[in-house]
């Protein structure tokens, strides 16, 4: 794979990565109690695949099937050799037990659950580790000073924070200036055509500091993939199949279908399927470096691969952009009528849209 392919995990990261990341949900076996039924055979088969196009990063977590989803992946890793130049994330903060320190940013359950995930695994240090949502209640700086501690130990290379809001995202970014710890590089958020809320302040915070954006779960666990329209919605096999994950909202069914008509415009004329033109979308959206997304079949992952082979014309991009694009909320519909004349690179990745249809109405 040329070089050109694969990007930096942020602009205040050196480490390179393929545009997608394998997610690992799906990973966990036979047992009907996990989130993934995957075991490491099936495992085996995406990442054989996964080196074949020059993917090189693995996302999983430490709440993913109760830790056997790593399981899996460490088991599948120890098969072969070939598998040493994958990148491995992780996460941790969630709550994975019953005891009152088995969740949570405390230093306690931090180092617990790294070392965990690196039995689990099999490895000596973790490429990339998400602090998996916010913790209200640990002081910032003990969890801060925790990953500081873990990257000059060797741990882990790089840590990057994941569904924090963006004052969060800034809070955390001041608590290692003054304290001189070591920065998260990236943010893991759930972003896609659909859901934009974190247009408003997680993505312009992270162009302003200079931290990556990975999508999770781009393809909006299934809502985005063709399967769910106006009169249709799969029995089974799907994440959302009820239409009330626990993890995703839809607040509103007619934009979202509106969403799927338009990606699937797009696609017709690009020949593509709607899950490419969604990744193909966001992987030029402003911040974005990267999106992880799971399979549960080789045929998926192929499909999903293809996305690379897909370009999309300013109509495409425009189009798709107008159908999900959610109204301002203030401040930013007040700045974007009364001071544009200075945004900065941030501001514009929330604004040039909204600023388009002004100079539009005004003829301009």
């Amino acid at each position: 794979m040329s070089l050109p392919f694969y990007r930096p995990l942020s602009p205040t990261c050196g480490l390179r990565v393929s545009p997608l990341a394998l997610g690992t949900l799906p990973f966990g076996g036979a047992d009907g109690g996990h989130m993934g039924t995957l075991g490491p055979d099936d495992a085996a088969v995406l990442l054989d695949r996964c080196l074949e196009a020059g993917i090189n990063l693995i996302d999983t977590a430490n709440l993913y099937s109760g830790g056997v989803s790593e399981e899996v992946l460490g088991e599948t890793l120890a098969r072969s050799g070939r598998y040493d130049e994958l990148l491995v994330t992780t996460k941790a903060r969630m709550v994975v037990g019953d005891g009152p320190n088995d969740g949570g940013a405390s230093r306690w359950h931090l180092l617990n659950e790294v070392d965990k995930s690196l039995h689990r695994i099999g490895r000596d240090h973790l490429d990339l580790f998400y602090l998996h949502h916010w913790d209200g209640e640990t002081p910032l700086e003990e969890t801060l000073q925790t990953m500081d501690g873990l990257v000059r130990s060797g741990k882990i290379r790089y840590y990057g924070v994941s569904n924090y809001t963006g004052w969060q995202l800034m809070k955390a970014m001041k608590v290692c200036e003054v304290n001189g710890f070591i920065k998260p590089v990236v943010q893991q958020i759930h972003y896609s055509p659909y859901s934009r809320e974190a247009e408003y302040e997680m993505i312009p915070a992270g162009i302003d500091q200079g931290i990556g954006t990975q999508s999770w779960s781009p393809l909006g666990m299934g809502l985005l993939t063709g399967k769910f329209r106006r009169d249709q919605h799969p029995e089974s096999g799907a994440r959302m199949a009820d239409g009330d994950g626990s993890e995703l909202r839809v607040a509103d069914w007619e934009r979202l279908y509106g969403v799927v008509d338009v990606l699937d415009e797009v696609a017709q004329r690009n020949n593509a399927t709607i899950p490419q033109v969604v990744l193909a979308w966001l992987l030029e959206r402003p911040g974005v470096t990267n999106l992880a997304v799971g399979a549960r079949s080789l045929e998926q992952w192929n499909d999903l691969l293809g996305t690379f082979e897909v370009s999309l014309d300013a109509e495409d991009t425009q189009a798709i952009d107008d159908a999900g694009r959610p109204s301002l909320a203030y401040p930013f519909w007040h700045q974007a009528d009364m001071a544009s004349e200075r945004m900065s690179g941030a501001d514009e990745s929330i604004m040039a849209t909204t600023k388009r249809e002004i100079a539009e109405k005004i003829g301009e």
